[in-house]
Formats: C-alpha cells, structure tokens, sequence
C-alpha cells in the first residue's frame, strides 16, 4: 500500500452520471458478515491464486454520493479452477464480467453476500492466466466513524466544496473494489484511474503517470503502485493543493516527497511539510532504507484520523502543534511503511508487528531527536493504556476485527500498547545493535539492507522470535511466551529484611523468566541476573533502595492496576 489500459468503452460507460438516490447515512447501505470479515481462513479456491496485477478505473460521484468501477484483474492458478472467487461487497453489484476476453452471461456470477463467484467459461490448469475484467458500482458503505469504522467518507470542505476519503483497514479492501481480501492477496502492481468532478483531484498510491483533462472539464488521475498492501488502495478526492520536495537519502537516492492539503490550511501544512525530511531521515538511519523510494513519500489531508495507505498516508490531525516538537499521527502513520507496508503481517494474529512497532517509533524518534528524557515521558505516557485481557499472540488464523477490537474478544489497543512496551523491554534486554538487527532482519528479510536488494515482504511472530534467537546466540522463547502469549504481566516480587532485598519473578503459566532486574540502591545501581527467576542483594541499613529505576521491563505495576480499576468503577 504500471499504469495499464484502460479501453475507451469503458471510460465512456463511467462517464455516465447514475440516477440519484436518496444520500446515504453513515452505516448504510448495511453490510454483510462475509464483507465485515478481513483475513481468517482463506478459501480453498482463492488459495488457488497469485494476483499479479489489478486495473482499477474508478469514478467517484460525490453529489450522488456514489461509485462506478471497473476493475481488470490477472492472476495466475497455482492449481487447476473452475471457479473465480472475489471478494466484492454486494452494495456494488456487478453488471457485466469477462474472462480472459470472453463475456459472460449474467448467470454465470453470483455475489448474494459479498463473495463474488465466477463460473469459469472452460477449466484453467495450473500455471494457468486468467484476466477477469468486472464492471461494478453503486452506492458503497459509509463509515460510521472513519478511520475506527470503514467506508466512505462524504464531507466538505469549509468552503463547501466535495471531500471524500476512504479507508477499509478493518472491514477490507472488497468495500470498493474486486479484490483478495486477505493479508497475503497483495498484487504486484496496481493502476488505478480516477475520474472526479471538474476542479477536484485525486491523489493516490505510488507515482502519477498523467492527469487527463475530459471535454467536460473532468479530469482522471492515472497512478501506478507496487505490492500494495490490500487494504492501502486509497480514494481521495477534494480542492487540493500540493508540496512538493525531494529527498536525498543518505543512501544515496533521491525520493520524492508529496503533501495534498486543502488550500485553506497552508500554514499548518508548510509545517507538517517541514517534518518530512527529519522524519525520513530518522527512520534511514535507524531502521534503514525506505522502501518505496522508486514512488515517493507522498501524505493527504484527510477529513478523518489518518490511516497508513501506502505511498498516500491519510493525515486528519489538524497540523497540531506538540509538547514532543512533532506531529505523532504522521510519524505513526509514516512507521507503517515499513511497518505493515514493507513488512506485512502474514496473519492478523501477528499484527503487533504492524501497531506494536508503529507505536514504538514515536518515543523511539523522541530519543533521536531529543535523548532519553523525552523518550522515558512518551513510554510512561503510553504505559497506562496496556489492558492485559487478552493475549497478543494466540497462535491461530484470525481476521482483522476479531485482533483489533476489543469487544469481539481481541487484544485491542494493546497490540499497540503492550507490543510497544514489549519491544522497549526487548531492546533493553538484547542491546540496541542487536535490537537493530533483528529490526532489520525482520523487516528487510537481510541484515544489509540497501536500495535494490530488498523487496516487501511477510512476516510472522515465529519468524521474529526465531530471528531474535538467531541474532543473540540465546533462547528468548520465555520471554515472547509471557509478553506475547499470555495475558497477564509478570509480577515482580519483594521481600525485604534488614540487609537483604529479595526478587522472584511470578509469571503466568509458571514458566522460566530470567529476566534481569536492575536495583538503585543509594547512588549506585546493581544487575540482578534473576539466574531461575530468583535474586537477591545486600542492602546497608537504612539505605534508600529502588526497582527498576529507568522502567526498563514492563511488568505490573500496583498503581495502575488501581487506576484501571477505579476507571472501571466510574463507568
């Protein structure tokens, strides 16, 4: 989250405003369980597929509040089919289909709840191509609350002029186009073409290849993105005007930077503007190249949130002004394109790997800047939103919501939280070359990143903790077993005598945590190994002893349990 053909036919059958209906509300048109689902189990049938490019024209309506489509899709079988399996969601019905330049009859499709079936016109083998070209549109699903709910969303600008978003990270990317809804369903190249009313434009994914003016005064934008992540493909559409800049990398490179912003903000936005370079450069030299220098770093004002859609972040933060010097909603979404973007999770129940770290990059970045003052506030700040109810990691194929949201029985917020905490207690642990390291690793698929020799890639939490072990020499499987596998925190322990304090570590699951525990005991300060979970130290009397002074391990901690607690009660 390339430019193809698109036949004039079609572009004239888009051209064609539809009847206006009635607007639509937030919520409506009401979607189908299968359309609210994201990842999980993959059918068989799609299983079947390697998506190697997509075609995308789109037309977006904003007076009708509507959407037409067609959508050119090639794959390749990697077994025999009979079947085409999209997934599409049923508020766009599909008026006309062919395969592999065959048209279909209408019975030869059937979409009653958002998954798209196609009979083949004859068997493809495997190894076989198949180019399915879907006509589609209507009125798509208007978020509730972008970027928490997904859909459209209809707004204006304060002049009154249209503005439109999308984002479909929860519920997918079937919410407005024929796609493999599924972490793994990324094509390797996207085109999409985007016809909007006469004055607007329309910023996308990756490079722009050309802005065609029609004869009466609407344009369509032509951009052309790489292995996008599913849920990346953005519309937006409103008066925008445009930053510009390049980058050059200490790489070597040179990137282009972009910023769409709605004139009326230029003040705000020569700010933001401002902080992309430093950003940019933080995140070279910490985690190394950036992944889609070949396209550019490209953000648009949104009228919700943000959202990390690849090459076009969402940015909806109101160029506020911080304590921290920068603006966290673009640096988080900026930490996307490495992780979620370049690294993707294979599975949503290892999605930590997207929030987890794209959290930890804010206090991380506070250090580069700043240094380990601002970096201690901003971690202390994101310690008290760890809830502990659920597992990060629960070793199954789960879909988007079931990890995301909390009332579907997920972990929630603390894939962000808790993964962040996670990984400053593990980068304490193993040092911070190694920490790098196994960041590199992970992320790049080598430890030697440089521009050309990488790709985007999949990743697992088993990946993870196999390259952390392969990085250190060490077994840290007890360690991901208690911070990712279980709910509960470990408990850190006290006794204290006289001349003697005492540590024992309390784990749930009651497995091994040597986890080593530093001790402030005057003005000097000790490391107890925790060699079996257990330490102990001499303490002279009457001398003022502190745990963990730095807060280098996440672990419970009495006072916010408290404060939870007391939070629960009022509600």
């Amino acid at each position: 989250m390339k430019f193809g053909s698109l036949c004039a036919a079609g572009l004239v059958t888009l051209a064609v405003t539809p009847a206006a209906p009635a607007l639509a509300e937030k919520g409506k048109p009401e979607l189908t369980e299968q359309t609210m689902r994201s990842g999980g189990a993959i059918p068989e049938d799609q299983a079947k597929l390697r998506f190697t490019a997509a075609d995308l024209a789109f037309e977006v309506f904003p007076q009708t509040e509507t959407l037409q489509g067609v959508a050119t899709l090639d794959f390749t079988t990697t077994a025999a089919l009979d079947r085409l399996l999209i997934d599409l969601d049923r508020n766009l019905p599909v008026s006309a289909v062919s395969i592999n330049g065959r048209t279909l009859k209408p019975d030869a499709w059937s979409n009653p709840e958002g998954k798209l079936t196609i009979r083949l016109p004859r068997r493809i083998a495997k190894g076989g191509a198949i180019k399915a070209r879907i006509v589609y549109g209507g009125t798509p699903h208007v978020a509730v609350r972008a970027p928490w709910d997904d859909g459209m969303v209809w707004s204006k600008t304060p002049d009154g002029k249209p503005w439109v978003a999308t984002t479909a990270e929860g519920y997918g990317c079937d919410l407005f186009w024929p796609c493999l809804d599924f972490p793994t369903g990324e094509p390797g190249r996207v085109d999409l073409h985007i016809t909007v009313p006469k004055g607007l434009k329309a910023p996308s994914n990756g490079v722009l290849r050309g802005v065609d003016t029609l004869p009466d005064g609407r344009t369509r934008w032509n951009w052309s993105v790489t292995n996008p992540n599913t849920y990346a493909i953005a519309l937006n559409v409103g008066p925008y005007e445009q930053m510009s800049g390049t980058y050059k990398s200490r790489y070597g490179n040179e990137i282009p930077m972009q910023l769409w912003y709605l004139p009326e903000h230029e003040k705000g936005a020569k700010q933001l503007f401002a902080e992309f370079a430093p950003t940019l450069d933080f995140f070279e030299s910490e985690i190394g190249p950036y992944p889609f220098r070949s396209e550019k770093v490209g953000v648009v004002e949104t009228p919700y949130l943000g959202m990390e859609h690849q090459t076009i972040n969402a940015y909806g933060n109101d160029y506020k002004p911080a304590a921290e010097g920068f603006d966290w909603l673009f640096q988080h979404e900026f930490s996307h394109e490495w992780f979620g973007n370049q690294l993707t999770a294979a599975n949503w129940d290892d999605y930590w790997l997207h929030e987890g770290y794209g959290t930890y990059m804010q206090p991380f970045y506070g250090r580069w800047r700043e240094g380990e003052a601002r970096y201690a506030a901003m971690m202390l700040k994101i310690r008290t939103g760890i809830a502990n109810r659920v597992p990060i990691v629960r070793d199954k194929l789960l879909t988007e919501e079931e990890v995301y949201e909390a009332g579907d029985g997920g972990p929630g917020l603390d894939i962000y939280n808790k993964g962040a905490w996670m990984l400053h207690t593990l980068r304490n642990l193993i040092g911070d070359a190694a920490f790098r390291e196994v960041t590199q690793r992970v992320v790049y698929g080598t430890p030697d990143p440089r521009p050309g020799n990488f790709r985007p890639r999949f990743g697992s939490t088993d990946e993870f903790i196999r390259t952390v072990n392969d990085v250190t020499g060490k077994d840290y499987g007890w360690f991901f077993q208690v911070y990712l596998k279980q709910a509960a925190l470990p408990r850190l322990e006290q006794e204290r005598s006289a001349d003697r304090l005492s540590l024992h570590w309390d784990v749930p699951g009651n497995g091994p945590f040597p986890l080593p525990v530093e001790v402030q005991i005057g003005d000097r300060i000790e490391t107890l190994p925790m060699t079996g979970g257990k330490g102990s130290i001499a303490i002279p009397e009457g001398a003022h002893v502190i745990i963990d002074p730095y807060a280098r391990i996440l672990k419970a901690d009495p006072a916010i349990e408290r404060l939870h607690a007391w939070e629960a009660a009022q509600k």
